[in-house]
Protein backbone atom coordinates (compact mmCIF):
# COMPACT_ATOMS: atom_id res chain seq x y z
CA UNK A 1 0.00 0.00 0.00
CA UNK A 2 1.67 3.28 -0.71
CA UNK A 3 0.98 5.75 1.60
CA UNK A 4 -0.54 9.03 0.85
CA UNK A 5 -0.53 9.24 -3.21
CA UNK A 6 -0.56 13.23 -2.69
CA UNK A 7 1.93 13.36 -0.17
CA UNK A 8 3.99 17.00 -0.78
CA UNK A 9 1.23 18.44 -2.31
CA UNK A 10 0.17 21.96 -0.40
CA UNK A 11 -3.58 23.11 -1.15
CA UNK A 12 -4.49 26.73 0.80
CA UNK A 13 -8.16 26.24 1.76
CA UNK A 14 -9.52 29.63 1.85
CA UNK A 15 -13.21 28.93 1.74
CA UNK A 16 -16.34 28.42 3.82
CA UNK A 17 -19.70 26.58 3.50
CA UNK A 18 -19.06 23.61 1.93
CA UNK A 19 -18.46 22.29 -1.53
CA UNK A 20 -15.20 24.32 -1.74
CA UNK A 21 -13.64 23.11 1.15
CA UNK A 22 -15.05 19.89 1.07
CA UNK A 23 -13.18 19.00 -2.15
CA UNK A 24 -10.01 20.04 0.06
CA UNK A 25 -10.90 17.36 2.45
CA UNK A 26 -10.68 14.62 -0.35
CA UNK A 27 -7.38 15.57 -1.10
CA UNK A 28 -6.93 15.84 2.16
CA UNK A 29 -7.45 12.08 2.50
CA UNK A 30 -5.36 10.98 -0.27
CA UNK A 31 -1.84 12.73 2.15
CA UNK A 32 -1.92 16.35 0.66
CA UNK A 33 -1.00 19.06 3.32
CA UNK A 34 -4.56 20.86 3.40
CA UNK A 35 -3.66 24.73 5.30
CA UNK A 36 -7.55 26.21 6.75
CA UNK A 37 -7.02 29.75 6.08
CA UNK A 38 -9.72 31.42 8.68
CA UNK A 39 -10.82 34.51 10.52
CA UNK A 40 -9.53 34.92 13.83
CA UNK A 41 -12.82 34.11 15.33
CA UNK A 42 -12.95 31.06 13.21
CA UNK A 43 -14.82 29.90 10.30
CA UNK A 44 -18.26 30.75 10.09
CA UNK A 45 -18.85 26.96 8.90
CA UNK A 46 -17.58 26.23 13.14
CA UNK A 47 -20.84 27.42 14.01
CA UNK A 48 -23.61 26.46 11.56
CA UNK A 49 -26.55 26.31 12.97
CA UNK A 50 -28.03 22.80 14.45
CA UNK A 51 -31.04 21.72 15.58
CA UNK A 52 -31.57 21.45 18.72
CA UNK A 53 -30.67 17.39 19.44
CA UNK A 54 -27.26 18.05 17.44
CA UNK A 55 -26.21 19.96 20.66
CA UNK A 56 -25.79 17.32 22.23
CA UNK A 57 -22.51 16.61 20.29
CA UNK A 58 -19.76 18.99 22.29
CA UNK A 59 -18.24 19.54 18.46
CA UNK A 60 -20.03 20.70 15.24
CA UNK A 61 -20.95 17.31 13.10
CA UNK A 62 -20.59 19.43 10.01
CA UNK A 63 -17.26 20.72 10.82
CA UNK A 64 -15.53 17.27 12.15
CA UNK A 65 -16.48 15.70 8.76
CA UNK A 66 -15.49 18.65 6.28
CA UNK A 67 -12.34 19.91 7.56
CA UNK A 68 -10.20 16.83 8.79
CA UNK A 69 -6.74 16.55 8.03
CA UNK A 70 -6.13 20.10 8.03
CA UNK A 71 -4.05 22.58 9.64
CA UNK A 72 -5.84 25.57 11.20
CA UNK A 73 -4.21 29.10 10.39
CA UNK A 74 -6.18 31.65 11.47
CA UNK A 75 -5.17 35.46 9.56
CA UNK A 76 -6.40 38.79 9.61
CA UNK A 77 -6.80 38.95 5.70
CA UNK A 78 -8.46 42.54 5.95
CA UNK A 79 -4.63 43.44 6.97
CA UNK A 80 -1.54 44.21 4.39
CA UNK A 81 0.30 41.73 6.58
CA UNK A 82 -2.29 39.27 6.54
CA UNK A 83 -2.19 39.12 3.01
CA UNK A 84 0.94 39.27 2.86
CA UNK A 85 1.56 35.59 4.69
CA UNK A 86 -1.40 34.16 2.58
CA UNK A 87 0.53 35.25 -0.26
CA UNK A 88 3.81 34.06 0.57
CA UNK A 89 2.06 30.68 1.86
CA UNK A 90 0.76 30.67 -1.49
CA UNK A 91 4.02 30.86 -3.98
CA UNK A 92 4.83 28.10 -2.39
CA UNK A 93 1.71 25.95 -2.90
CA UNK A 94 0.04 23.48 -5.58
CA UNK A 95 -3.14 24.31 -5.07
CA UNK A 96 -5.37 27.66 -4.09
CA UNK A 97 -8.86 27.19 -3.05
CA UNK A 98 -11.75 30.02 -2.90
CA UNK A 99 -15.51 30.54 -2.74
CA UNK A 100 -15.41 33.88 -1.84
CA UNK A 101 -17.57 36.01 -4.33
CA UNK A 102 -15.82 37.74 -7.96
CA UNK A 103 -16.68 41.02 -6.15
CA UNK A 104 -15.13 39.48 -2.31
CA UNK A 105 -11.75 38.58 -4.23
CA UNK A 106 -11.65 41.57 -5.74
CA UNK A 107 -11.83 43.62 -2.65
CA UNK A 108 -9.44 41.27 -0.80
CA UNK A 109 -7.14 41.21 -3.92
CA UNK A 110 -7.53 37.62 -4.22
CA UNK A 111 -8.74 37.03 -7.54
CA UNK A 112 -6.68 34.65 -10.16
CA UNK A 113 -5.23 38.05 -11.74
CA UNK A 114 -3.54 38.80 -8.00
CA UNK A 115 -2.73 35.31 -7.14
CA UNK A 116 -1.35 34.00 -10.34
CA UNK A 117 1.81 36.00 -10.69
CA UNK A 118 2.94 34.72 -7.44
CA UNK A 119 2.99 30.93 -8.82
CA UNK A 120 2.89 29.97 -12.51
CA UNK A 121 2.66 26.05 -11.42
CA UNK A 122 -0.12 27.07 -9.16
CA UNK A 123 -3.71 25.68 -9.43
CA UNK A 124 -6.35 28.67 -8.66
CA UNK A 125 -9.96 26.74 -8.28
CA UNK A 126 -12.85 29.27 -7.23
CA UNK A 127 -16.15 27.78 -6.53
CA UNK A 128 -19.07 29.93 -6.61
CA UNK A 129 -22.78 29.77 -6.49
CA UNK A 130 -23.79 31.11 -10.04
CA UNK A 131 -20.54 31.00 -12.15
CA UNK A 132 -17.86 33.83 -12.20
CA UNK A 133 -19.96 35.61 -15.08
CA UNK A 134 -23.50 36.49 -15.66
CA UNK A 135 -26.31 38.52 -14.02
CA UNK A 136 -25.95 36.42 -10.69
CA UNK A 137 -22.24 36.04 -10.43
CA UNK A 138 -22.19 37.86 -7.01
CA UNK A 139 -25.64 36.79 -5.25
CA UNK A 140 -25.53 34.53 -2.83
CA UNK A 141 -25.96 31.02 -2.87
CA UNK A 142 -26.51 28.15 -0.86
CA UNK A 143 -27.59 24.35 -2.24
CA UNK A 144 -30.88 24.52 -1.30
CA UNK A 145 -30.91 27.67 -2.89
CA UNK A 146 -29.21 26.99 -6.26
CA UNK A 147 -28.05 23.25 -6.53
CA UNK A 148 -31.78 22.13 -5.04
CA UNK A 149 -34.01 24.87 -6.11
CA UNK A 150 -32.79 27.10 -9.10
CA UNK A 151 -31.91 23.84 -11.17
CA UNK A 152 -35.11 22.08 -11.04
CA UNK A 153 -35.22 19.28 -8.80
CA UNK A 154 -36.98 21.07 -5.93
CA UNK A 155 -40.17 21.04 -7.96
CA UNK A 156 -39.43 17.82 -9.61
CA UNK A 157 -39.25 15.86 -6.43
CA UNK A 158 -43.16 16.90 -4.60
CA UNK A 159 -46.19 14.96 -5.39
CA UNK A 160 -48.49 16.59 -7.66
CA UNK A 161 -49.58 20.52 -6.30
CA UNK A 162 -47.71 19.62 -3.00
CA UNK A 163 -45.25 22.52 -1.48
CA UNK A 164 -42.10 22.00 -2.50
CA UNK A 165 -39.54 20.07 0.59
CA UNK A 166 -36.01 22.11 1.44
CA UNK A 167 -33.18 19.47 0.62
CA UNK A 168 -31.56 18.41 4.05
CA UNK A 169 -27.97 20.08 4.45
CA UNK A 170 -25.39 19.88 2.37
CA UNK A 171 -27.17 17.42 0.30
CA UNK A 172 -25.85 19.55 -3.08
CA UNK A 173 -22.91 20.82 -1.64
CA UNK A 174 -20.54 17.16 -1.22
CA UNK A 175 -21.96 15.47 -4.74
CA UNK A 176 -20.42 19.62 -5.79
CA UNK A 177 -17.36 19.46 -4.16
CA UNK A 178 -16.91 15.67 -5.67
CA UNK A 179 -17.27 17.40 -9.34
CA UNK A 180 -15.03 20.70 -7.79
CA UNK A 181 -12.22 17.66 -7.19
CA UNK A 182 -12.20 16.47 -10.39
CA UNK A 183 -12.04 19.98 -11.88
CA UNK A 184 -8.82 20.35 -9.59
CA UNK A 185 -7.37 16.88 -10.55
CA UNK A 186 -7.94 17.48 -14.19
CA UNK A 187 -5.81 20.58 -13.49
CA UNK A 188 -3.01 18.98 -11.89
CA UNK A 189 -2.99 16.28 -14.37
CA UNK A 190 -2.93 19.14 -17.23
CA UNK A 191 0.08 20.58 -15.14
CA UNK A 192 2.01 17.10 -15.33
CA UNK A 193 1.67 17.86 -19.35
CA UNK A 194 2.41 21.68 -20.16
CA UNK A 195 4.12 22.18 -16.47
CA UNK A 196 1.56 25.15 -16.40
CA UNK A 197 -0.84 26.46 -13.74
CA UNK A 198 -4.33 27.33 -14.75
CA UNK A 199 -7.44 28.58 -13.54
CA UNK A 200 -10.41 26.14 -12.66
CA UNK A 201 -13.99 26.42 -11.50
CA UNK A 202 -17.51 25.29 -11.09
CA UNK A 203 -20.80 26.20 -9.30
CA UNK A 204 -23.83 25.06 -7.49
CA UNK A 205 -25.78 25.85 -10.86
CA UNK A 206 -23.60 23.48 -13.04
CA UNK A 207 -23.47 20.89 -10.74
CA UNK A 208 -27.22 20.93 -9.78
CA UNK A 209 -28.27 20.41 -13.52
CA UNK A 210 -25.82 17.88 -13.87
CA UNK A 211 -27.61 16.19 -11.55
CA UNK A 212 -30.53 16.84 -12.80
CA UNK A 213 -29.38 16.08 -15.86
CA UNK A 214 -31.91 13.56 -17.21
CA UNK A 215 -34.70 15.90 -16.47
CA UNK A 216 -33.13 18.87 -17.91
CA UNK A 217 -32.05 17.44 -20.97
CA UNK A 218 -35.57 15.79 -21.37
CA UNK A 219 -36.63 19.67 -21.37
CA UNK A 220 -34.44 20.57 -24.06
CA UNK A 221 -35.59 18.03 -26.59
CA UNK A 222 -39.33 20.07 -26.00
CA UNK A 223 -40.63 16.70 -24.08
CA UNK A 224 -42.91 17.25 -20.97
CA UNK A 225 -41.39 16.37 -17.72
CA UNK A 226 -43.72 15.47 -15.17
CA UNK A 227 -43.51 15.85 -11.32
CA UNK A 228 -43.71 12.91 -8.81
CA UNK A 229 -47.03 11.43 -8.89
CA UNK A 230 -48.85 10.95 -5.69
CA UNK A 231 -47.92 7.49 -4.23
CA UNK A 232 -51.31 6.31 -4.71
CA UNK A 233 -51.68 7.32 -8.17
CA UNK A 234 -48.33 6.17 -8.82
CA UNK A 235 -48.04 4.50 -13.06
CA UNK A 236 -45.26 2.22 -11.99
CA UNK A 237 -45.91 0.24 -8.81
CA UNK A 238 -43.33 -2.40 -9.35
CA UNK A 239 -40.48 1.05 -8.84
CA UNK A 240 -42.94 2.71 -6.02
CA UNK A 241 -42.65 2.28 -2.04
CA UNK A 242 -44.40 0.45 0.59
CA UNK A 243 -45.07 0.29 4.35
CA UNK A 244 -44.25 -2.73 6.20
CA UNK A 245 -46.21 -4.91 8.80
CA UNK A 246 -43.75 -2.97 11.41
CA UNK A 247 -44.17 0.85 10.06
CA UNK A 248 -41.05 0.66 7.71
CA UNK A 249 -40.65 0.80 4.27
CA UNK A 250 -38.98 -0.32 1.28
CA UNK A 251 -39.18 0.85 -2.60
CA UNK A 252 -39.33 -1.36 -5.17
CA UNK A 253 -36.95 -1.14 -8.61
CA UNK A 254 -38.03 -3.91 -10.97
CA UNK A 255 -37.52 -4.14 -14.30
CA UNK A 256 -41.02 -4.29 -15.87
CA UNK A 257 -41.45 -7.58 -18.24
CA UNK A 258 -43.24 -10.37 -17.53
CA UNK A 259 -40.05 -12.50 -16.41
CA UNK A 260 -39.31 -10.66 -13.72
CA UNK A 261 -42.74 -9.67 -12.78
CA UNK A 262 -43.62 -13.77 -12.30
CA UNK A 263 -40.31 -14.03 -10.22
CA UNK A 264 -41.89 -11.37 -7.73
CA UNK A 265 -45.20 -12.88 -7.76
CA UNK A 266 -43.55 -15.72 -6.51
CA UNK A 267 -41.47 -13.93 -4.33
CA UNK A 268 -45.16 -12.47 -2.40
CA UNK A 269 -46.64 -15.76 -2.42
CA UNK A 270 -49.87 -14.27 -2.40
CA UNK A 271 -53.33 -15.23 -3.68
CA UNK A 272 -54.02 -11.55 -4.72
CA UNK A 273 -51.43 -11.64 -7.36
CA UNK A 274 -53.78 -13.75 -9.28
CA UNK A 275 -55.72 -10.81 -10.06
CA UNK A 276 -56.54 -11.76 -14.07
CA UNK A 277 -55.84 -7.54 -14.23
CA UNK A 278 -52.08 -8.08 -13.52
CA UNK A 279 -51.10 -11.04 -15.72
CA UNK A 280 -49.75 -9.07 -18.52
CA UNK A 281 -47.61 -5.69 -19.09
CA UNK A 282 -50.39 -4.33 -20.44
CA UNK A 283 -52.84 -4.96 -17.99
CA UNK A 284 -50.42 -4.02 -14.83
CA UNK A 285 -50.26 -0.88 -16.75
CA UNK A 286 -53.64 -0.03 -17.41
CA UNK A 287 -54.19 -0.90 -14.19
CA UNK A 288 -51.44 0.36 -11.69
CA UNK A 289 -53.32 1.69 -8.79
CA UNK A 290 -55.15 -1.11 -8.51
CA UNK A 291 -51.65 -2.97 -8.72
CA UNK A 292 -50.39 -0.23 -6.00
CA UNK A 293 -53.35 -1.01 -3.42
CA UNK A 294 -53.00 -4.78 -3.80
CA UNK A 295 -49.49 -4.22 -2.93
CA UNK A 296 -49.87 -2.13 -0.10
CA UNK A 297 -52.00 -4.77 1.31
CA UNK A 298 -49.22 -7.69 0.77
CA UNK A 299 -46.21 -5.93 2.35
CA UNK A 300 -48.55 -4.98 5.35
CA UNK A 301 -48.53 -8.71 6.44
CA UNK A 302 -45.07 -9.09 7.00
CA UNK A 303 -42.01 -6.70 8.47
CA UNK A 304 -38.95 -5.01 6.39
CA UNK A 305 -36.72 -8.03 8.14
CA UNK A 306 -39.13 -10.73 6.64
CA UNK A 307 -39.64 -9.01 3.33
CA UNK A 308 -35.95 -8.51 3.00
CA UNK A 309 -35.04 -11.94 3.43
CA UNK A 310 -37.63 -12.94 1.32
CA UNK A 311 -37.19 -10.43 -2.05
CA UNK A 312 -33.20 -11.26 -1.27
CA UNK A 313 -33.50 -14.53 -1.62
CA UNK A 314 -35.65 -14.18 -4.83
CA UNK A 315 -33.38 -11.76 -6.55
CA UNK A 316 -35.55 -8.57 -6.40
CA UNK A 317 -33.90 -5.76 -6.29
CA UNK A 318 -35.54 -3.48 -3.81
CA UNK A 319 -34.22 -0.91 -0.82
CA UNK A 320 -34.88 -0.35 2.75
CA UNK A 321 -35.93 2.92 3.52
CA UNK A 322 -33.12 3.52 6.74
CA UNK A 323 -33.83 6.40 9.12
CA UNK A 324 -30.10 8.33 9.20
CA UNK A 325 -30.10 7.48 12.47
CA UNK A 326 -29.50 4.11 11.33
CA UNK A 327 -26.59 4.46 8.71
CA UNK A 328 -23.49 4.89 11.75
CA UNK A 329 -24.46 1.09 12.06
CA UNK A 330 -24.74 -0.48 8.83
CA UNK A 331 -22.02 -2.69 8.62
CA UNK A 332 -21.63 -3.20 4.79
CA UNK A 333 -21.10 0.78 4.96
CA UNK A 334 -18.24 0.03 7.31
CA UNK A 335 -16.73 -2.35 5.17
CA UNK A 336 -17.04 -0.45 1.72
CA UNK A 337 -15.01 2.57 3.13
CA UNK A 338 -18.04 4.71 3.34
CA UNK A 339 -17.80 5.08 7.38
CA UNK A 340 -13.87 4.85 8.54
CA UNK A 341 -12.80 5.32 12.04
CA UNK A 342 -10.91 8.31 13.02
CA UNK A 343 -7.30 8.33 13.90
CA UNK A 344 -7.40 8.37 17.23
CA UNK A 345 -10.30 5.57 17.22
CA UNK A 346 -12.83 8.20 19.39
CA UNK A 347 -15.51 7.91 16.19
CA UNK A 348 -16.81 7.12 12.97
CA UNK A 349 -16.90 9.83 10.26
CA UNK A 350 -17.73 9.98 6.50
CA UNK A 351 -14.95 9.18 4.26
CA UNK A 352 -15.00 10.69 0.40
CA UNK A 353 -16.46 8.29 -2.03
CA UNK A 354 -14.00 5.99 -3.42
CA UNK A 355 -11.18 4.13 -3.11
CA UNK A 356 -8.09 3.60 -5.28
CA UNK A 357 -6.22 0.42 -5.33
CA UNK A 358 -2.91 0.39 -3.61
CA UNK A 359 -3.63 3.52 -2.40
CA UNK A 360 -3.98 4.12 1.47
CA UNK A 361 -6.38 7.04 2.52
CA UNK A 362 -5.13 9.01 5.48
CA UNK A 363 -6.29 7.52 9.08
CA UNK A 364 -8.88 10.72 9.78
CA UNK A 365 -7.68 13.33 11.59
CA UNK A 366 -10.04 15.14 13.87
CA UNK A 367 -10.45 18.42 12.65
CA UNK A 368 -8.54 21.47 13.94
CA UNK A 369 -9.65 23.80 16.74
CA UNK A 370 -9.46 27.91 15.85
CA UNK A 371 -5.71 28.28 14.65
CA UNK A 372 -4.39 25.49 16.34
CA UNK A 373 -1.74 24.89 13.86
CA UNK A 374 -0.82 29.04 13.00
CA UNK A 375 2.79 28.72 14.36
CA UNK A 376 3.46 25.19 12.99
CA UNK A 377 2.67 26.55 9.26
CA UNK A 378 4.28 29.80 9.55
CA UNK A 379 7.59 28.13 11.02
CA UNK A 380 7.76 25.97 8.39
CA UNK A 381 7.19 29.11 5.95
CA UNK A 382 10.33 30.69 7.48
CA UNK A 383 8.69 32.89 10.84
CA UNK A 384 10.81 32.95 13.47
CA UNK A 385 9.23 32.83 16.76
CA UNK A 386 9.72 36.99 18.05
CA UNK A 387 7.80 36.79 14.28
CA UNK A 388 5.37 34.75 15.32
CA UNK A 389 4.89 36.64 18.76
CA UNK A 390 4.75 40.25 16.91
CA UNK A 391 2.00 39.06 14.40
CA UNK A 392 -0.58 37.79 17.27
CA UNK A 393 0.03 40.72 19.29
CA UNK A 394 -0.78 42.73 16.31
CA UNK A 395 -3.76 40.82 15.38
CA UNK A 396 -2.78 39.10 12.16
CA UNK A 397 -2.80 35.84 13.79
CA UNK A 398 -4.83 33.93 16.15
Amino acid sequence: MSKGLFEGLKVIDCASYIAAPAAATVMSDFGAEVIKIEPLTGDPYRNRGQPPSVQLSPENPNWLVDSRNKKSLALNLASKAGLDILYKLTAGADVFITNFPPKVRKKLRLTYNDIAPLNPRLIYASFTGFGETGPDADKPGFDATVWWARAGIMDLVRAGDAPPVRSPPGMGDHPSAMGFYSAIITALYKRERTGQGSHVGSSLLMNGIWANACSVQTAIVGEEVERMPERSQHPMPWRNSYQCKDGRWLVLSIVHNDGRWEVFRNALQSPLMDDPRFQSVAGRKEHAVAVTATLDKIFATKTLEEWSEILDKHGVVFGAVTPVADVPHDEQAKIAGALVPTEDGSMLTVSSPFWIEGEEKKKAKRAPTIGQHSDEVLAAAGFSPDELKKLRSEGIIG
